[in-house]
C-alpha cells in the first residue's frame, strides 16, 4: 500500500451503508404496479433505459429514479395509467427517502481507527439533500473532514476534488463498492483505490473484464480488512 497517503475518501452508498437493496425492492414494486401492461423483465429493461436517458437531466439518486418510473409508467401504459398508480409510485420514492440508515459491518470501527491519523472525507454522488440527510442520520459526520457530493465520478471530477484538497493524486486513497465509479478513475489519475464489492450492483456501474485487466487495485470482502493492509 502506498506510504504517501494523507487523505482517505469513502464512497457512501453501499460502502458506508445499505442503499442499492432499496432500489431493487422499488423496481420489484414498480413492476407489480405495471404488471397488466408488461412482464417484469420488460418493465425493468424499459425503466433502466429511461434512467440512463435521464441521467444528464436528473443526475443520480432517488428523485431522478422516481421521475423515470413515472415517465416509464406513462409510456408503458400508452398514457392510460390510473392516477392512483402514479400516486403509488411517488409513495415508493417517499418510502425510499425515509429508510433508516443501516451501516455496513465494520464501518464505524474503521473510521474510529483512522480518525486523526488521516484526513477522512466522503466522496459520493447522488442527490445533495438525500446524501446530507443520510450522513446526518448515520451519526458518522464527526469523523469526516470534508463531504463531497459529486454529480458524477469520472477522472476529471476526481481531479477537481484533488485540486480542492490541495494534494497530489498519490496522496489519496479511495474506498468504494463500484469499480466504474470508485476505483478505475482513481487508478487512471495516479491515486490508490480499494474495491469492496456490495452484494448487488446497479447494471450501469458494472464493467467488462477488459476494463478491469492490468489495473492495480485491491479487492477486499469487508471494510474491516483495510486494517490489515493500511
Amino acid at each position: 500500500m502506498n506510504k504517501n497517503i494523507k487523505v482517505i475518501a469513502f464512497d457512501a452508498d453501499d460502502t458506508l451503508w445499505v442503499n442499492e437493496t432499496y432500489f431493487r425492492d422499488a423496481e420489484h414494486q414498480f413492476a407489480k404496479l405495471l404488471s397488466k401492461y408488461e412482464t417484469e423483465n420488460k418493465i425493468d429493461q424499459e425503466l433502466f433505459k429511461k434512467e440512463i436517458d435521464n441521467l444528464h437531466l436528473y443526475g443520480y439518486g432517488i428523485k431522478g429514479f422516481v421521475l423515470s418510473m413515472v415517465e416509464s409508467a406513462l409510456e408503458l401504459s400508452n398514457y392510460q395509467i390510473n392516477p392512483k398508480i402514479i400516486a403509488s409510485i411517488l409513495n415508493i420514492g417517499k418510502e425510499m427517502l425515509a429508510q433508516p440508515i443501516e451501516l455496513l459491518d465494520g464501518v464505524e470501527e474503521v473510521l474510529k481507527s483512522y480518525y486523526g491519523k488521516y484526513k477522512l472525507i466522503v466522496a459520493t454522488k447522488g442527490d445533495l439533500l438525500d446524501q446530507e440527510r443520510k450522513l446526518e442520520k448515520s451519526n458518522l459526520l464527526k469523523y469526516f473532514h470534508h463531504i463531497e457530493v459529486m454529480s458524477d465520478k469520472k477522472e476529471n471530477d476526481y481531479q477537481k476534488l484533488i485540486n480542492h484538497l490541495d494534494i497530489d493524486p498519490s496522496e489519496l486513497l479511495m474506498i468504494g463498492n463500484s469499480l466504474k465509479s470508485d476505483v478505475l478513475p482513481l487508478i487512471n489519475i495516479g491515486a490508490t483505490a480499494i474495491h469492496i464489492p456490495f452484494h448487488t450492483t446497479w447494471v450501469h456501474e458494472e464493467v467488462s473484464d477488459n476494463e478491469k485487466s492490468d489495473t492495480d487495485y485491491k479487492t477486499l470482502s469487508s471494510i474491516k480488512e483495510i486494517k490489515n493492509i493500511l
